[in-house]
């Protein structure tokens, strides 16, 4: 009986033992992840080797592209990665510019607030209100994100986790290798003014007209330019209204 009492006590030591590590191993293997951008743990593999987001060259004109494009491969790419709604991704002779919106499929997107600090105000889905100051049901179908029932937004680009950047740079420049650099916001204008550039290019139309008021928008969103341009509806609209003028 003595040596049962000895042999059973082993054996709770070793499970202890065997228990302690596996526990550490499956948190630090999460913080290792893409479900966690915010624990900031060194050697985590997503922030080994050098920054491959944001202004890289500091060059002046970096912003000033000659072409754009849509890149649906990209977009698909990048909002496949955990933390990230939905993305629009567009590519130019320099650089690679992305717009999201985020959700919580993952952690620390946000570097700082975290939940406290969002942005969208969803308390009205249940009851069929979008609006949920207005308690219209109606939506803006030419927007993605808003400040009422929609995908989550990040004001300041700045204040996107390092790790989620870098971890979406990597697969930019994995399917893109020439490009300069990768600007990447979540914030509701930029991103709403995006989606009409990716309508144009899903609708087959070349973005070459609009060239530089994409200029415009990503000086305004990256290097702190003025002026934001007219949505891209509106500049439309008068384009067409001139032409009928004329």
């Amino acid at each position: 009986m003595e040596k049962l009492r000895k042999l059973l006590a082993s054996f709770a030591v070793i499970t202890i033992i065997l228990t302690v590590p596996s526990g550490c191993n499956y948190r630090r293997h999460t913080e290792n992840s893409t479900y966690d951008y915010g624990t900031q743990q060194k050697n985590d593999p997503k922030m080994i080797g050098s920054r491959m987001y944001g202004t890289m060259s500091g060059i002046a004109g970096q912003h000033d592209n000659q072409w754009l494009e849509y890149s649906n491969i990209l977009s698909t790419e990048v909002s496949n990665i955990n933390g990230v709604a939905a993305a629009l991704v567009f590519l130019t002779d320099k650089n690679a510019y992305v717009g999201m919106t985020l959700d919580w499929t993952a952690t620390g997107t946000r570097k700082t607030g975290g939940m406290r600090a969002r942005e969208q105000d969803n308390t009205g889905s249940n009851s069929g209100v979008f609006n949920t100051e207005t308690g219209s049901p109606y939506w803006n179908n030419q927007r993605i994100v808003g400040p009422y029932n929609s995908q989550l937004s990040i004001n300041d680009h700045n204040e996107i986790s390092g790790e989620l950047k870098q971890t979406i740079a990597v697969h930019i420049r994995k399917l893109a290798p020439t490009v300069q650099e990768v600007h990447i916001s979540a914030n509701q204008q930029f991103v709403n003014h995006l989606v009409q550039y990716a309508q144009e290019a899903w609708s087959g139309h070349t973005l070459s007209p609009w060239t530089e008021s994409f200029n415009k928008l990503v000086k305004h969103q990256f290097d702190g330019g003025n002026d934001v341009p007219e949505p891209l509806d509106v500049q439309m609209r008068r384009a067409q209204n001139k032409i009928t003028q004329d």
